[in-house]
Parts: C-alpha cells; sequence; structure tokens
C-alpha cells in the first residue's frame, strides 16, 4: 500500500519550505544536525527537485549552510549572529520609518496604542505567544507603510531566525516590560508627536541596540548559546 504523502500539491517547493521551517520552530530539526535530502524526500513524498529549491531558499534566509560533500547543515545561532541581526534590523527599521512618516495616520497611531496595551497585558498573563504575535504587528504598522517589500521581506526572516529558531522556551519577563512601558511608549511618544527622525534614531540605537539588550539576549538566548558551545566542543 503507498503511504499518503504529507504534503499536497498546492506549491511543492513552498510546501516543502513552510514544512521544514515548521519543523525548525517546533525543534524537531535542530540546529548543528544535517537534513537528509534522501530520507526527507522519501517521508514527505516528493522528488528531491523542490526539496532542493526549499533548501535554497532556506539558504538564502540564513538557515541551512550547502556543503560540498556534508551535505545540508543547520545553522546554528551564535552571540555574533545575534549582535549581527540585531545592527541590520535596526538600521532597516529606522529607514523604513523615515520612509513611512507621511503615510502614518491617526488610525494607525491609535492601533499601536492598542497593541501595547495588548503586549502589556500579555504580559501580565505571561503569555509570551501572543506578546510576541503583538510585537511584531506594532512594529509592522509602520514597518508595512514603507512602500519597500525587499526591505519588510529582509526583516521579517531576520526576526524569524532571533525568535523562531526554535522559539525559546519562557521568557524574560523584565526585558518584555521594559520593551514595551518604556521603549515601544518612547516611540509610540515621537511618531505621535511628529518627531519621525528622533524615532528612527531611537529605533536603532535604544530598541534595536545589541550593547543596550545585550544582557537581556544573555538571559534569553542562555540555553540555545550553551548548546552553540556544545556543538562548537564536540567538532
Amino acid at each position: 500500500m503507498v503511504e499518503k504523502p504529507i504534503l499536497n500539491l498546492k506549491s511543492l517547493k513552498d510546501q516543502v519550505y513552510e514544512y521544514l521551517r515548521e519543523q525548525m520552530h517546533r525543534g524537531e530539526i535542530l540546529p548543528g544536525s544535517v537534513i537528509n535530502m534522501d530520507e526527507t524526500a522519501r517521508k514527505l513524498g516528493v522528488s528531491k527537485t523542490p526539496l532542493r529549491d526549499a533548501l535554497l531558499q532556506l539558504e538564502m534566509e540564513d538557515f541551512v549552510s550547502i556543503l560540498p560533500r556534508r551535505g545540508v547543515v543547520v545553522n546554528v545561532l551564535t552571540l555574533q549572529d545575534i549582535k549581527n541581526y540585531y545592527e541590520i534590523i535596526g538600521a532597516l527599521e529606522s529607514i523604513a520609518l523615515l520612509l513611512a512618516a507621511d503615510k502614518i495616520k491617526n488610525s494607525d497611531i491609535k492601533t499601536m496604542e492598542k497593541l501595547m496595551e495588548g503586549m502589556k497585558k500579555a504580559i501580565d498573563d505571561n503569555n509570551f505567544d501572543l506578546y510576541y504575535e503583538k510585537n511584531l504587528k506594532f512594529h509592522n504598522v509602520f514597518l508595512n507603510l514603507c512602500g519597500n517589500e525587499k526591505l519588510i521581506k529582509t526583516v521579517n526572516n531576520l526576526k524569524k531566525r532571533l525568535y523562531d529558531f526554535p522559539r525559546q522556551e519562557g521568557f524574560v519577563k523584565e526585558w518584555e516590560e521594559t520593551s514595551n512601558s518604556k521603549e515601544h511608549r518612547e516611540i509610540f511618544n515621537l511618531i505621535k508627536d511628529g518627531k519621525f527622525r528622533e524615532a528612527a534614531l531611537y529605533i536603532r540605537d535604544v530598541h534595536w541596540s545589541f550593547q543596550v539588550q545585550e544582557r537581556f539576549v544573555n538571559k534569553y538566548y542562555a540555553k540555545a548559546l550553551l548548546y552553540t558551545k556544545k556543538l562548537s566542543e564536540e567538532a
């Protein structure tokens, strides 16, 4: 009896990509592990072509490295990676806000305020998944108005690398409280007052500053960084 394929035929490459990303998100495919193409293609009931295409996209997004004679290795997350991502996201979100400045309406500002209220409630309820969702939406208010799809895609992908690879267990409550009650509030107030350049600089130099956030970064990623160190020592 032929086993029913896990994937449908809507878009094989995209289906394979989404499957692999979900496995990474859930921690079923761990950083440092090797993806066996023959085994994965057989499991999904697809040829190697859509699998290879999906892996190429994952490599472009820095999730995996395709190495000659070593196969496909899932990238680990290092402290230097995190620092690099913070610098890139901070710079791009700063630019995005300036590009979106003349498009931000009162309704957008009200949406941002409502999202801050939602984040506060999520923190009070210890609901990190809901906080994360509303945090993304808060930043997306101005990101989605910047008119640069490549910029938006890059930022969203880097955030997946930071927070969804796999999703860390629990959260550092003090970090979320500081981020929302102080930093988001400052960004919101500056935007509301039309001080877009000041808001853009604050996003880059405070909110996404690795130096400013480093103490929280080390707490949040402690387990992931320890795992990366262990893999390095075993190599």
